[in-house]
This record gives structure tokens, C-alpha cells and sequence, in this order.
């Protein structure tokens, strides 16, 4: 039966569609199965690179989506769970797991089709189970995968036979570069490269593509699914957009390396040899090259290409995360995620235990003084390449992610039976003063979000608006600096420091809301203006609060006493001074 050109399109891109849910439909299947172990697994297993490929190579396997992965790997280094390095380790593996569904395709499943379907169909609508449901999806998309090559190969078919078609094959063998383009073009459209590949399988098994015809074609896919992390890595970190151009690297140096190998017939033979001589000895494998049908011996030249590029290129894995830092420059907003010295097998001895959680504290103290110095320069200088919203916006997941795991630990710590009265009282203070330093961050970051507001509304500060932040900002850095030495010296007096300096944030604070409303009666500010500029005030003394709060553990039981000691102190140097000025005013007159 001949087909019209209508039919083939409608068989063609209509078993394509089918085929790409099937493929999308059982990824999401696979990750809902996995859960958020896939992402703990990513993260846990990149200690090498070498680990990091198998690691990748497993994720990848089980997800059915090298896309998925990448994607997944630059989020982990966008959020600074991951470096660079890890990151390219993964990103390889990814590249050899997302062979699995060429060798699926290759089996020629199309007959069990509509069974798998129906089982699938079952699991999903008739047990009642969150699990089984997930499986099902699993099925019921594996089977989809099957009939849409099915309903594809039947509009394919007739491509054999049709002269443009053939004309465009010809020119692929006698130009592979055409090849290489044309699998790059069709696999960004198509956001796909295991679809592409499976849509080549296809053509080969109908006759339409000759073995030496899909070669090109395949390395053209290759790289045309790293388009996807590219897209994905717009607006990420530095280190994000660096992970994600490694893999287009990647596969580049690939199809640079192996393309003329390709070309001279070098690297079919050496898929051949491997095939003869080394898969052979796979458990299950029977048969040789010869034997195997055109679909498995394109999924078999797509499995060596990806695993001896990864072999290559493995041992010079510096060199690849030195040239996309050429390429991409900037400060690498890298942050070590992990605790440093929360070490689990110390929690049997509450002493030891909270030693490393208060370095933990310090250390989480020093990134908060950080971030909020940065907030501040952020807001004077929007247009700082290193300090970029991404930056801040990680070092502010970075203070969250402390948070939790040092509460979560300093509650382990707590539980011990063998720990003293002191020892859980000085747990309860570590507790507060880590609260208090998340809550720093969140002000910090405030100040970031009222930056950027500031930009896109192009709001424009008054001279004295701007000298008020400043030197507000500056005293608010330097008592927060201080709290935090208090806290890790036990000095009294510099805690004491800390109390004197808060006062005077709260008077600079009343006195600039006061020349505020003087500039708004005057007509110098704006509303709009004046709303950031409050905020910011705001968020600079509650910075001052939390750090007073920090002196305060150090002072201990007397802390809030001597608190309020300095402030009335305080207030009777400033009524004093108040009536100096008011006594010499009358003298002069």
C-alpha cells in the first residue's frame, strides 16, 4: 500500500509525538520512583571524577534522560552542592546512562506494545498505590516508547524510495559533516537526543539509512543535546553556566576526535573488534556484529562512541573545567554546602561534639558578616560583576542550609544521655546564636531583594539619604564583626562593646527616619524613595538586634541586665549632651 506525502507526515510526526511522551512519560515515572534520593545520590557520589562518571552513568540509566541529569547537575552546582569538577565527572557518566534506551530500541519491542500499555494502563488506574501508580507510569511509557516507533516506521518507510530523501543521505556520505548538522539541528528541535537516535534506528531499519549514513548523524546528536543544560544555565551562577557549556565541550571534542576516525573507517572497525571481543562476555550477549540487527548496531556505536570519549577525555578533566573558565569569566560563586566539622561519629561524646558544632556556629557567623557586607556593596554598586543576585542569592542558601544541619545536629547532641546540665545549657545557646545569624542572612538578603527593586524602578536616593545607609551600614558591620569575635573569644568587654554600639544603631536610626521626613516635607525625596530607604534602616538595626542578642550568650545570665544598663547609661550621656548643647545655645545668646 503506498502512502501519500500527507500520511507520512501524519505517521511520521505523529509516532515521533508518541514516542517523545513515552520517553518524557517514563523519565518522570523513573524520577518519581527514585524521589529525592537520585539527588542525594548525585550529590554523595562525585568524590572523583571517576566516580562522579559512574554515578552519572547510573542517574542517567535510571532516569532514561541524559537531559534530565545535566539539567539536575547544573541546578546542584548553581545551589554550590556540587564544583565544577564534580559536575563534569557527572555530566560524562550521563552521556554513556542515556545509551540504555538506544539498546532498548534495539530489542524491537514493537510487537509487545500494546500488552506493555495495558499492564501499565492497569498498575496506574486500577491499584490504589502511590507506588505501584509510579511503576505503572513507568510501564504504560515504556510501552508508548514502542508504539511510537511502530506508528513511525510505518510513515518512515516510504522515505526509501523518494528521491529528496536519498539525494540528502548521498550527500551525507560524501560530505559527514552535512550529518553532523543535520543530527544537531533535529535533536535541538526536538529537546531529545534519545528520540533522535531512536528516529535514526528507525530510518536504519527501514532502509532508508545506511549504517555509514547514521555515523554523522549520531555525533550530530550528541551534540545537539547539550542545548538543553545551556538553556537550562541561563541566568545561574557562573559555575552553573560552566558546568553546562563542559558538556557541549564535551561532545564537540568527541565528534572532533572520532568524526575522521569515522571518516577513514578506523572507529567502525574498532565498534566491531569491541563487539566481537569484549562484549561477548557480557552475560546474556550472543552473536556477533554481523549478526546484530541495524538498530543494535547503531545503539552499540553510540554506546563506544560515548564510553571511550569518556575514557579519553576523563584523565584531562582540569583542563576541561580550565577552558570553560576562560570562556565563561567570573568570580565561581562556589560555596562548600556541607558542614566541615560535623562529624556524625563524634556525637557519642557531647564535649567533643560541641566543640565542632560551635566552629561550625563561627563558621556559619563569618559567611553571615559576609553576605551582609556584600548586601550593603550590592546596594551602592548594582553593577559589581562579582556581585551578582545569583551570588547572593547562594551565599543566602548557604547560611539556610547551615542553619538547618547544625540545629539538626546540636538536637542530636542534646539527646545524649551522658551530656551535663552545662553542656545542654551551652547547647541551648549555640541553638539561639545559629538562629540569630540565619535571621542576619534574611536581612541581608532583604537589603539584596530592596537593591534590586531599586534598579528596576530606577529609584534615585538623595546625597544625605545615601550618607545616612552608609555610615549606618558601617557601624551596624562593624558591631555585627565584633558579636562574632565576642562569641568566639568569650571577651565580656568587647560584648559589652557590642551593647554601647546598638544603642547608637537605634538612635542613628531614629535620627535618619526623622531627616527623612524632613526631606519628604521639603520635597527632596519621594515616596517610593522613602519606603526603600526605611527598610533599609530597618533591616540594618534589626542586623543590630541580632547582634546584641549574640553578645548577650556570651555575658550569660547577666547579659540582659547589663543590657539594660548600657542603654540607661546611654540615654543619660545623650540627655547630657542634649543639655550641653541647649546650655550653650542660651550663653550665646
Amino acid at each position: 500500500m503506498s502512502l501519500s506525502v500527507q500520511d507520512i507526515l501524519f505517521y511520521a510526526l505523529g509516532g515521533l509525538g508518541i514516542f517523545l511522551f513515552g520517553i518524557k512519560y517514563m523519565s518522570e515515572g523513573l524520577q518519581n520512583v527514585a524521589g529525592e534520593r537520585m539527588r542525594e545520590f548525585l550529590e554523595k557520589g562525585t568524590k572523583t571524577p571517576l566516580r562522579g562518571v559512574i554515578t552519572g552513568a547510573l542517574v542517567t540509566a535510571l532516569i532514561q534522560s541524559s537531559s534530565g541529569t545535566t539539567v539536575l547537575t547544573v541546578g546542584l552546582v548553581n545551589a554550590g552542592l556540587l564544583t565544577l569538577r564534580q559536575a563534569i565527572g557527572i555530566i560524562m557518566g550521563a552521556n554513556i546512562g542515556t545509551t540504555l534506551t538506544a539498546y532498548l530500541i534495539g530489542f524491537k519491542l514493537e510487537h509487545y506494545a500494546l500488552p506493555i500499555i495495558a499492564a501499565g494502563v492497569i498498575m496506574l488506574f486500577f491499584i490504589k498505590n502511590k507506588k505501584v501508580a509510579n511503576v505503572g507510569q513507568v510501564i504504560f511509557g515504556f510501552g508508548m516508547l514502542f508504539y511510537g516507533m511502530s506508528v513511525m516506521g510505518h510513515g518512515l518507510k516510504p522515505l526509501k524510495n523518494l528521491d529528496m530523501f536519498l539525494n540528502l543521505m548521498t550527500g551525507v556520505e560524501d560530505n559527514p559533516l552535512l550529518g553532523v548538522a543535520i543530527g544537531t539541528v533535529f535533536t535541538v528541535i526536538v529537546q531529545s537526543s534519545s528520540a533522535t537516535i531512536g528516529v535514526l534506528q528507525e530510518l536504519a531499519d527501514q532502509g532508508a539509512v545506511t549504517y555509514q549514513q547514521a555515523v554523522p548523524i549520531l555525533f550530530g546528536d550528541n551534540i545537539g543535546t547539550t542545548v538543553t543544560a545551556l538553556l537550562a544555565s541561563i541566568g545561574t551562577t557562573v559555575a552553573a553556566r560552566r558546568a553546562a557549556l563542559t558538556h557541549t565541550l564535551f561532545n564537540l571534542s568527541g565528534t572532533a576526535i572520532f568524526l575522521p576516525l569515522a571518516m577513514l573507517g578506523i572507529f567502525p572497525e574498532l565498534v566491531r573488534l569491541a563487539t566481537n571481543y569484549v562484549f561477548v562476555l557480557l552475560p546474556g550477549f550472543e552473536g556477533t556484529w554481523e549478526t546484530l540487527n541495524i538498530r543494535m548496531q547503531i545503539a552499540q556505536t553510540h554506546g563506544m562512541f560515548n564510553i571511550t570519549n569518556t575514557l579519553i577525555q576523563l584523565p584531562f578533566v582540569a583542563y576541561l573545567a580550565w577552558a570553560v573558565s576562560k570562556i565563561v569569566p567570573g568570580k565561581d560563586a562556589q560555596f562548600v554546602m556541607e558542614p566541615r566539622y560535623l562529624e556524625p561519629r563524634l556525637l557519642a561524646n557531647p564535649a567533643v561534639a560541641l566543640g565542632q558544632a560551635t566552629q561550625e556556629t563561627l563558621r556559619m557567623g563569618r559567611h553571615a558578616r559576609e553576605f551582609f557586607g556584600e548586601s550593603v556593596r550590592f546596594f551602592f554598586n548594582p553593577r559589581n560583576k562579582e556581585l551578582n543576585p545569583m551570588y547572593l542569592e547562594q551565599k543566602e542558601e548557604l547560611i539556610n542550609r547551615l542553619d538547618g544541619t547544625i540545629t539538626d545536629y546540636l538536637v542530636k547532641v542534646s539527646s545524649n544521655r551522658n551530656i551535663t546540665e552545662d553542656q545542654a545549657n551551652y547547647a541551648q545557646t549555640l541553638l539561639q546564636a545559629v538562629s540569630d545569624l540565619e535571621r542576619i542572612g534574611d536581612h541581608a538578603d532583604n537589603i539584596v531583594e530592596l537593591s534590586v527593586y531599586s534598579v528596576e524602578h530606577k529609584i534615585n536616593f538623595s546625597d544625605e539619604a545615601l550618607a545616612s545607609i552608609r555610615s549606618m551600614a558601617e557601624l551596624t558591620e562593624e558591631t555585627l564583626q565584633m558579636a562574632l569575635k565576642a562569641l568566639e573569644t568569650g571577651d565580656r568587654s568587647m560584648a559589652r562593646q557590642v551593647i554601647r554600639n546598638e544603642v547608637v544603631i537605634d538612635n542613628l536610626e531614629k535620627e535618619f527616619r526623622e531627616g527623612h521626613i524632613m526631606r519628604l516635607n521639603e520635597g527632596i525625596c519621594t515616596g517610593t524613595e522613602g519606603s526603600v530607604f526605611l527598610d533599609l534602616l530597618s533591616n540594618m538595626e534589626r542586623v543590630g538586634d541580632h547582634s546584641v542578642n549574640i553578645a548577650e550568650y556570651v555575658l550569660g545570665e547577666m547579659g540582659a541586665v547589663e543590657r539594660q544598663e548600657v542603654k540607661m547609661a546611654s540615654k543619660r550621656i545623650a540627655m547630657d549632651e542634649e543639655n550641653q548643647v541647649k546650655k550653650n545655645e542660651q550663653n550665646y545668646r
